[in-house]
Order: C-alpha cells, then sequence, then structure tokens
C-alpha cells in the first residue's frame, strides 16, 4: 500500500513537472522572453528532455548506455546551468563596471568553489580508474555532481546579490530578471538542504534498516520535487506578466496618441 501511494505521488508530479515545463516553455516563446532569456529557454528545454528521456528509454537501452546517456544530458545541464546564471547577472547588473563585475565575479566564485571543496566527500582519484569505459562513466558522473552543486552555490550567491543590490542596476522587484533568479536560488537551496540533511543521518547512523533508509530518501527526493515544481509556476506566473513600467507606459502614451 505504502509503495503504490509512493508511485502514484512519483507518477502525479512527474505529470505535473513535465505539463509545468512545456506550459513554462511555450510562454517564454509565446511571450517573447525567450529572446531576452535564450540560456534559460534552453535549460528548461533541456530539463524536458532528461525527463522524458529518463522515462522513455528506461528499459529500452542497456544500462550502462542509458547511464551514459543521463550522465552525457546532466554534464550539458551545468554548462547550462553556469549560462543561465550569467546570463541573469548580466541583465541585472548591466550597469556595472567591468572591473567591480570581475571583482565581484571573481569573489563568488571563489567562495563558491571554497564551499564546493568541504560540501560533500571526494573520491579517491585512483578508484575512478580513469580510462577504462566505466572509470569514464564515473568521472562523467563525478563532473555531473560537482558540477550541480558548484551550480546551486553560484544561484544562492547570484540570488543573494540580485536581490540587495539589483534594484540599483536592471533588476528591481517584479522584474522578470529577478523573478528568475529567486526562483533559481530556491530550488539551489532546497537540493543543498536536501543533500546536506542526507549526508549529516547517513554519518550518524541515523537509519535502522535499508527499507527506512530508501523510504526517507524517497520522500526527500519528492520534497525536491515539489518544490521544483513550485518554482516552475512561479517563473510561468510571473513571465506571463509583464514588466512593471510596460503597461503604465503603455497607458500613458495612449491618450496622447489619442489627442494627435
Amino acid at each position: 500500500m505504502h509503495f503504490t501511494a509512493d508511485f502514484f505521488a512519483h507518477q502525479f508530479l512527474w505529470t505535473l513537472t513535465f505539463a509545468a515545463q512545456l506550459v513554462l516553455l511555450a510562454t517564454l516563446l509565446g511571450r517573447d522572453r525567450a529572446r531576452r532569456y535564450p540560456w534559460f529557454t534552453a535549460s528548461i528545454a533541456l530539463m524536458a528532455l532528461q525527463l522524458m528521456a529518463g522515462v522513455l528509454l528506461s528499459g529500452r537501452l542497456a544500462m550502462f548506455l542509458l547511464q551514459e546517456l543521463m550522465t552525457a544530458l546532466a554534464d550539458i545541464a551545468v554548462i547550462v546551468g553556469l549560462l543561465v546564471l550569467v546570463e541573469v547577472a548580466r541583465r541585472a547588473f548591466a550597469g556595472l563596471q567591468r572591473t567591480q563585475w570581475i571583482l565581484n565575479t571573481a569573489g563568488l566564485l571563489v567562495v563558491a568553489l571554497g564551499l564546493l571543496l568541504v560540501w560533500s566527500p571526494w573520491p579517491i582519484w585512483k578508484n575512478l580508474a580513469v580510462g577504462t569505459l566505466l572509470g569514464n562513466l564515473r568521472l562523467m558522473q563525478l563532473v555531473a555532481q560537482k558540477g550541480d552543486t558548484l551550480v546551486n552555490l553560484l544561484a544562492v550567491g547570484v540570488g543573494l546579490m540580485v536581490v540587495l543590490f539589483g534594484r540599483r542596476f536592471q533588476a528591481g522587484w517584479r522584474s522578470h530578471t529577478q523573478m528568475i533568479v529567486i526562483g533559481l536560488a530556491v530550488v539551489a537551496i532546497n537540493w543543498l538542504a536536501i543533500q546536506q540533511t542526507w549526508l549529516i543521518l547517513l554519518r550518524s547512523a541515523h537509519f535502522q534498516s535499508q527499507q527506512q533508509m530508501l523510504s526517507f530518501g524517497s520522500n526527500l527526493m519528492t520534497a525536491n520535487k515539489a518544490v521544483s515544481l513550485a518554482a516552475l509556476i512561479w517563473w510561468i506566473v510571473w513571465l506571463w506578466r509583464d514588466e512593471p513600467g510596460t503597461q503604465e507606459t503603455a497607458t500613458e502614451t495612449a491618450p496622447e496618441q489619442r489627442e494627435s
């Protein structure tokens, strides 16, 4: 009974998430937001592709080939995720001087890389057996895992900077850039918290059985999917709406046009 409930919740969240991704893509394209945020649009499309590939190819490809494909997509997602952060940061701080931009970027990278080194255990390099098929797959998985953590750490940092200082530049409250960054930061904070919770419980030998461990892990993943779904809905709502000032400008110019 418990397994059936978990399976139903998983399928329900999967369906809602995929539908939300398609609606968000339609919003980005239909409301001409994709032109302003091409990498963010690409990241949503890649998320939808990963979601579909995991379902459609499971059981149809050999396990090793499926893992290679999904890991390759995860590695690409890391690169796209970094480009998304650069994209929104450039839009948020468009008026920032180049020297300040370089210093702030370097400082944020140093902090994020420092946290990455101590955030979770690193494997022993010789145990990866790089050069073999299995070793190369493990290396790709390591890049995906650590790269994803780095992107999340940077997303939190960029989110804090945009919320605190964005109004001075091009990312005021309710602007599309700020709404995108807030969603990214919330998803990142949630996932980082889940990672640390899982590691702490494993190190403290909290679980009394493997079944209890698997059940708790499933609950954490369900919570993560729910937060990701909420972020998608957040983006749909805010990116559908015009930014503050757009409608007001149109309202102000309309009477002048009628008088002329």
